[in-house]
C-alpha cells in the first residue's frame, strides 16, 4: 500500500470556533447570512452526494464529462507529478485525473477529518504506488501550507469557487497564485450561464433534496450551538439574481419565530417572510473567469466544455 500522511491544521474545536464567530455576526445582520460551508456535516455531505445524481443537477455529469474526455490532455500539458485538489471530499471525479497523470504524490485538501481520511485509506489501496499526503484544512486560510515540490497542478472542481463574492475570489486566486511556483499550474472547473429555468431546477430539485440540504444548517445549529430552529418551518428559495450571474439560496421564515442558541446565550427574531441567506452559486463566462486568472497572475492555457456547453475547465499557468 503506497504511503499515507495527514497534515492536521483544523480540528472539531477549530471549527466550533468559527461556526459560533458566524453565527454571532451573520445572525445579527441585515440581511442574515450564514455561508455554504456549514451545510457539510456528515448528513449534509450525504445530502450532497444525493443531489450530485438528480437529474436537475447536471454540474457534476458535465465535468466528468469534460474530465473523461480531456484528463489525457491536461495530463500532458501539466507535465504534473504532484496533483493537489482543494475540497476533495471523496475526490470521486479525481480518479479521471489520477488515472491519465499517474501523479507521484496525490494531496488532497479538505476541511473533514473523517472524510479525508476515509478516502486517502481508499486511494491508497487503489493507487499503491502513489503516496497520499492529506491535508485538514481550510482552502481559504491554509494555501500557504501546501507542500511544495514535485511539479504541483491544483485541481480545484466543481464550480465551488463560485461559493466565493467577487473580491473573495480575488484574494484566493491571488493566495493561491502566492503558494505556487512560477511554471506550476491550475485546473479550475466554473459553471457557466445558461437558461435561468435550468439553473434554478438544478438548486430547486422536484424531490426536494436541495432543499433539505439548506435547511441542514440549521439542524447543525440546533445540534452545535444548542439552538431551537424549527427548519421545517423555513421554506427553500433558489433565486437567480440576472446582475450578478448568481443563483442565491436563501430560508424563508413561514411565519414570526423567536429563536434560542443556548451556547451563545443569545436571542434572534425572525418576521414572517424573512429570509436567510445560505449560498451564492456563481456562473461564469469563459472572458469573465480567463480576466480574474490573468489579474491574480495565471496565465490561461486550455479551456474545455461539455458537449451542452454548461460547465467549463480552465487550465492556467503560474506567470
Amino acid at each position: 500500500m503506497a504511503l499515507t500522511e495527514i497534515d492536521l491544521y483544523l480540528d472539531a474545536s477549530d471549527l466550533n470556533r468559527q461556526l459560533r464567530a458566524e453565527a454571532m455576526s451573520g445572525l445579527t445582520a441585515r440581511p442574515k447570512w450564514l455561508s455554504p460551508r456549514w451545510f457539510y456535516d456528515a448528513r449534509g455531505s450525504e445530502l450532497f452526494e444525493e443531489i450530485t445524481r438528480l437529474p436537475e443537477y447536471y454540474p457534476t455529469r458535465a465535468e466528468r464529462e469534460i474530465l473523461a474526455a480531456y484528463a489525457p490532455e491536461i495530463a500532458e500539458a501539466s507535465g504534473a507529478k504532484t496533483l493537489v485538489e482543494l475540497g476533495s471530499g471523496s475526490s470521486e471525479k479525481t480518479r479521471l485525473l489520477l488515472d491519465a497523470i499517474k501523479p507521484d504524490c496525490f494531496m488532497p485538501l479538505d476541511v473533514s477529518a473523517t472524510a479525508l481520511r476515509e478516502a486517502a485509506a481508499a486511494l491508497a489501496t487503489e493507487y499503491p504506488a502513489m503516496k497520499v499526503h492529506g491535508l485538514v484544512a481550510d482552502f481559504t486560510r491554509h494555501l500557504n501550507r501546501l507542500p511544495r515540490g514535485g511539479q504541483r497542478l491544483v485541481a480545484f472542481l466543481g464550480g465551488t469557487i463560485g461559493n466565493l463574492i467577487p473580491a473573495e475570489r480575488e484574494e484566493f486566486l491571488s493566495g493561491l497564485r502566492s503558494a505556487l511556483d512560477p511554471g506550476e499550474w491550475l485546473l479550475l472547473g466554473t459553471d457557466l450561464v445558461k437558461d435561468p429555468e435550468v439553473l434554478v431546477r438544478a438548486y430547486d430539485d422536484a424531490q426536494g433534496v436541495t432543499a433539505e440540504f439548506n435547511r441542514n444548517v440549521l439542524h447543525r445549529l440546533n445540534a452545535e450551538l444548542a439552538a431551537d430552529f424549527e427548519p421545517e418551518a423555513f421554506s427553500h428559495v433558489a433565486h437567480w439574481d440576472a446582475d450578478q450571474e448568481w443563483i442565491e439560496m436563501r430560508l424563508r421564515a413561514s411565519r414570526p419565530m423567536t429563536v434560542h442558541l443556548r451556547r451563545l446565550d443569545m436571542t434572534v427574531e425572525f418576521a414572517a417572510g424573512e429570509q436567510l441567506h445560505t449560498e451564492v452559486s456563481a456562473k461564469f463566462r469563459q472572458a469573465g473567469i480567463a480576466a480574474e486568472l490573468r489579474h491574480a497572475g495565471f496565465t490561461p492555457v486550455r479551456w474545455w466544455t461539455d458537449t451542452g456547453h454548461r460547465f467549463g475547465l480552465t487550465l492556467a499557468v503560474a506567470a
